[in-house]
């Protein structure tokens, strides 16, 4: 009889504290998701930053090579 209410009590304490864990991971698992957000975000940017550079080297190469073109013009090569 002394017995049932210490297991109960017992099982109520397990069951709060897989609860507190429950809603800590729920949490935990809410902020992973944001930054993961903030992350790919953060990564589009940073591709789109590196395709314009990318492009502007491009441009930068073909201006060389005009350049070089006229040095030989000029040099009768």
């Amino acid at each position: 009889m002394y017995e049932e209410p210490r297991v109960v009590n017992s099982l109520s304490d397990k069951i709060n504290d897989l609860l507190a864990k429950y809603e800590e991971l729920k949490a935990q698992n809410e902020s992973l998701r944001n930054e993961i957000v903030s992350v790919k975000a953060q990564n589009e940017a940073k591709d789109a930053q590196i395709a314009k550079l990318q492009e502007e080297l491009r441009a930068k190469e073909l201006e060389s090579e005009d350049i070089f073109e006229k040095i030989e013009e000029v040099l009768g090569r």
